[in-house]
């Protein structure tokens, strides 16, 4: 199954590379079930950027490149070859006789189309800005003049496609970028660079409510609330197609109800236990041999609604963040599962440099009440999280310690949906500070930063800004050496230390586990099952 993040590579020429699923001797009729949480939005790639709609997304499409769950290394999936001399024009040949769902060819079209339909501007996708560097993406989606809250709307696009992408013939197009970019050939395996069949674009609706893709598994239905149910596709032309008949992402208010369903065999795979699981390892009693495990790409944070006061305040997002006490919470809550982490960049990415959070990531009650009463700030703290994704126990311990070390009241706002929060993260209406979290979605040290702080940008959903930021990740995207533009992303994340636009929380091993049907169920790098490697007993 194709990953949302990787750990380290910045070739310009991706070469094909196997992928191909484990033999085995379970029935090919099988079907399996796993845990999701609802997704945000309806499944079209493009405005996909969350966790709940990526796990269906995933194995209904491939893009030109896939991220293997072995070893977390790119390879090309539709892509035949992406060629460039100069790290701004690509030249991308697809591989022939790939079909989507409804039997309709992919094309050099198919992706063509639908990028210019995620950047276009009036369509108002979360992916746009995944596009921002192509050459004449102004011109399909033009600046906010006063950003996407103010009275003012963007201009009127010029056009609705942009000039960087040219149709060759059915099986090429070339890609030209503003400025050269050498990460560019490996961010185009992250599901908003999907291609579209033409059905998309005659229907929408009709396409949201069927959704029809490229990808190993075809879309059967959907309960909202309940489950998404997909089945193998025999014509899938990838080499990491799944041994087995039927995939069902099941919806669960909670992982505790989730992981009751595992111990009893009613769930097939959960990929993270939740913390009532870890206390005292009661997973090993209750699962034995069913346990899996492995470090994964993610960490968890806290951000912050620069547009709600008194969130906009340095002095108290420090203070918030130096009086979290996270050596204590990873043991106390996750058994030491957890590790506190000490900047924005994960410690398994390439151009990772221990303490880049510095002081203000180190627990520090004295500090943490200096810069406190240096805020000025007097009244009460709110952290809100959903509570389906196993959040509400670390969240209410977050909350007491920064009451316990500020003294000021502080109160954790449970939300019982994944997807009904994302939308009012997405909306702008946080009444306080809340969880976020991050599995990047290509293999670049930029992928940790650019996507969260930087203005405008997809995942920057307390719409921070720091121009003096924003300057160095231009500049660092366009360094000719990888270790050029890792020494100016690291001079990035210092700029956002000192600004604490999220608190870094803590990265972890992943414990997950499965049912007694399957005999082989892999947890891929990225804390999703890596659907290849499933083997039904």
């Amino acid at each position: 199954m194709r990953a949302r993040l990787v750990a380290a590579a910045t070739g310009v020429a991706l070469v094909a590379a196997g992928c191909g699923a484990a033999e085995t001797t379970g029935s090919a009729d099988a079907g399996i079930t796993i845990f999701n949480t609802e997704p945000e939005n309806p499944l079209v790639p493009g405005n996909t950027t969350e966790t709940g709609g990526s796990r269906v997304l995933d194995p209904l499409f491939t893009g030109l490149v896939e991220y293997r769950g072995e070893d977390a290394q790119p390879a090309n999936a539709m892509a035949e070859s992406i060629e460039t001399t100069d790290s701004k024009v690509f030249t991308v040949k697809l591989k022939q006789g790939w079909k989507f769902h409804d039997g309709s060819p992919v094309t050099a079209k198919s992706f063509v189309d639908a990028w210019n339909w995620t950047a276009y501007g009036p369509n108002a996708t979360q992916g746009a800005t995944f596009f921002s560097q192509i050459q004449g993406y102004q011109d399909v989606h033009p600046a906010d003049p006063d950003g996407p809250d103010g009275p003012e709307k963007a201009p009127t696009p010029t056009t609705d496609a942009m000039s960087g992408l040219v149709v060759v013939d059915d099986h090429t197009f070339t890609i030209t970028l503003s400025e050269a970019f050498s990460v560019f050939p490996v961010t185009v395996g992250y599901e908003v660079f999907a291609p579209l069949p033409e059905a998309f674009f005659k229907d929408r609706a009709a396409f949201e409510a069927a959704p029809i893709g490229n990808g190993p598994f075809k879309f059967v239905s959907r309960q909202p609330g309940a489950e998404i149910k997909l089945t193998r596709y025999d014509d899938y032309q990838g080499s990491d197609k799944a041994t087995f008949k039927d995939l069902t992402l099941k919806v669960y208010q909670s992982r505790e109800s989730a992981y009751a369903d595992l111990v009893a065999n009613n769930l097939d795979f959960l990929e993270e236990l939740p913390p009532n699981a870890l206390a005292g390892k009661k997973y090993e009693s209750d699962l034995g041999d069913r346990v899996v495990q492995r470090e994964t790409l993610n960490n968890q944070t806290i951000a912050f609604p620069f547009y709600l006061k008194p969130y906009d305040n340095v002095d108290l997002r420090r203070a918030i963040s130096m009086a979290i006490n996270r050596e204590e919470i990873t043991q106390r809550i996750f058994e030491g599962t957890r590790k506190p982490a000490d900047g924005w960049v994960h410690p398994l990415m390439k151009g990772y440099t221990p303490g880049q959070c510095g002081e203000y990531c180190t627990y520090n009650p004295a500090k943490a009440k200096e810069s406190f009463q240096k805020s000025g700030y007097t009244g009460e703290i709110l952290l809100l999280s959903n509570t389906d994704g196993g959040h509400q126990e670390w969240a209410e311990a977050v909350a007491n310690s920064i009451k316990n070390t500020l003294g000021v009241e502080t109160r954790f706002v449970p939300s019982t949906s994944f997807g009904e929060f994302r939308q009012k993260v997405n909306a702008h209406e946080m009444t306080g500070m809340y969880r976020s979290g991050w599995i990047a979605d290509y293999p670049s040290i930029q992928n940790w930063l650019s996507p969260l702080f930087r203005t405008g940008a997809s995942s920057n959903d307390g719409l921070y800004s720091n121009p003096a930021f924003d300057a160095k990740i231009a500049e660092a995207d366009k360094a000719t050496s990888e270790d050029e533009a890792i020494k100016l992303y690291l001079e990035a994340e210092r700029i956002v230390a000192q600004d604490m636009p999220s608190i870094p929380l803590w990265t972890q091993n992943t414990i997950a586990g499965k049912s007694n049907r399957l005999k082989v169920a892999n947890l891929d790098p990225f804390r999703t099952l890596d659907v290849p490697s499933v083997e039904v007993g």
